[in-house]
C-alpha cells in the first residue's frame, strides 16, 4: 500500500513538472509571436517608429507615446538576454532617439516625437530607458548606453529639490505631486551608475531618493503609495505593482552594494507584502506592464535567496494571460485595441520566466 502510495506521489509531481516545463519551454515561442505581431500590426517600417495600439485609425497622435517605447526597449534587451548575438534593442533604440529634445536646463525624452510637436518631458518615462540602456551597457558595454543614462541622471537631478522634504517630481515644470513611479526607478538609475562607476555621488542621490520614499510614500505594510501632493503634503493612497516593483529591486541592489543585511530584510518584507496584496484569486492586476516591473524585483531577489515563491506566481500569471486573452493575430489584451506596452510587457515577463 505505501509503495504504491509512492508510485502515485512520484508519478503526481513528475507530471506537474513536466506540464510546467512544457510551458516554460513554450514561453520562446511566445515571444517571437509576439514579436512577429509588433513588427506586423505596431511597427511603421516608413518612419521607424511604432503605434500605439494596432487600431491604428482611432489613436490619438500618428506615433506612440514614449512611454510604451520604454517597455519594448526593456523588452529587447531580455530578448538579446536570452538570444545572445541577436540584435533586437537597435530598431527600438532608433525610435527612441527621435524623441530627444534639447531644451534647457537639460537634454532629456520628451514623451512624444520631437519632430511632430513639442510635448512634455517625463522624469519617469527617461529612467525607465536609462534602466533599460544600464541593463544592456552590463551585458555588452556599449558605450552610447552609459552616455544616454548619464544624460538621464543630470535630468533628474534637475527635477529634485527639497520641497515637501526632498525627492524627485513625475513631470517636469509640474511642480504639483513628487511619485514613486518617478522615484523608485531614479534609485535604480542612480544605484546602477555606482555600480559601474564607484562614483559615490551617484550613490549619495540613491541614498537621499531612498531614504525620501520610505519616509513618505510607504505604507505601513510595506508596499508603496502613488504620490504625495507637494503643497498639502496629502498622499495618494492608490497602491501599483510597479512602484512596489521598483522599491523592491532598490532594496536589493542596495544589499548587493552595501552588503548590510537590512536591505535584504526589507526587501523579503516588501516582497511578502506585495504578493499578499497584488496577488489575488491566482491572478496579478491587468496592468501587464506594471507587473512586468515589478517581476524585476521578485526576480532580483530570487537571484539572492532562490526561493521559487516569489516566481511562481508571475508563471501562473502569465500562462493565464497567454490562454485566456490572447487573439488570432497574437496580440495579447482584453481591450479590443492591441497596444504595444502590452505585447511588451509580456515579451518581458516571458522572457524573465524563461531566463530562469
Amino acid at each position: 500500500m505505501v509503495y504504491k502510495q509512492f508510485i502515485l506521489i512520484f508519478i503526481s509531481t513528475t507530471l506537474t513538472f513536466s506540464v510546467a516545463h512544457a510551458q516554460v519551454s513554450d514561453y520562446p515561442d511566445h515571444i517571437q509571436k509576439l514579436y512577429s505581431a509588433i513588427n506586423t500590426k505596431l511597427a511603421d517600417g516608413k518612419t521607424g517608429l511604432y503605434y500605439e495600439t494596432a487600431d491604428i485609425i482611432k489613436n490619438e497622435n500618428s506615433h506612440s507615446w514614449l512611454w510604451p517605447l520604454c517597455a519594448y526597449i526593456q523588452a529587447a534587451n531580455e530578448m538579446e538576454v536570452i538570444n545572445p548575438g541577436k540584435t533586437y534593442m537597435l530598431p527600438v533604440e532608433k525610435a527612441i532617439d527621435q524623441y530627444y529634445s534639447e531644451k534647457p536646463p537639460v537634454p532629456a525624452y520628451q514623451d512624444y516625437v520631437y519632430k511632430e510637436k513639442i510635448s512634455s518631458r517625463f522624469y519617469d518615462d527617461n529612467e525607465w530607458v536609462a534602466i533599460a540602456y544600464l541593463d544592456a551597457y552590463n551585458r555588452n558595454h556599449k558605450e552610447k548606453y552609459l552616455q544616454v543614462s548619464q544624460m538621464i541622471y543630470r535630468f533628474i537631478l534637475s527635477g529634485i529639490d527639497t520641497t515637501a522634504g526632498g525627492g524627485a517630481y513625475w513631470k517636469e515644470g509640474d511642480l504639483s505631486t513628487k511619485n514613486t513611479c518617478s522615484n523608485g526607478p531614479a534609485i535604480l538609475v542612480a544605484l546602477q551608475l555606482y555600480k559601474i562607476t564607484r562614483k559615490k555621488s551617484f550613490l549619495d542621490t540613491a541614498m537621499a531618493l531612498y531614504k525620501w520614499t520610505n519616509a513618505h510614500l510607504q505604507a505601513p505594510c510595506g508596499i508603496y503609495w502613488d504620490n504625495i501632493k507637494v503643497g498639502s503634503l496629502k498622499v495618494g493612497k492608490a497602491f501599483y505593482t510597479y512602484n512596489t516593483g521598483t522599491m523592491l529591486q532598490s532594496n536589493v541592489l542596495l544589499y548587493e552594494v552595501t552588503n548590510d543585511k537590512k536591505y535584504l530584510v526589507e526587501a523579503e518584507r516588501i516582497a511578502t507584502a506585495g504578493k499578499q496584496y497584488f496577488f489575488v484569486n491566482g491572478r496579478l492586476p491587468q496592468n501587464y506592464w506594471f507587473n512586468a516591473v515589478m517581476l524585476r524585483g521578485y526576480m532580483a531577489l530570487y537571484k539572492i535567496t532562490k526561493n521559487m515563491d516569489w516566481i511562481t506566481f508571475f508563471k501562473k500569471d502569465a500562462d493565464a494571460i497567454w490562454q485566456t486573452e490572447r487573439d488570432a493575430n497574437n496580440l495579447i489584451g482584453k481591450k479590443t485595441s492591441k497596444s504595444l506596452i502590452d505585447q511588451s510587457a509580456m515579451i518581458e515577463i516571458y522572457a524573465r520566466l524563461y531566463e530562469l
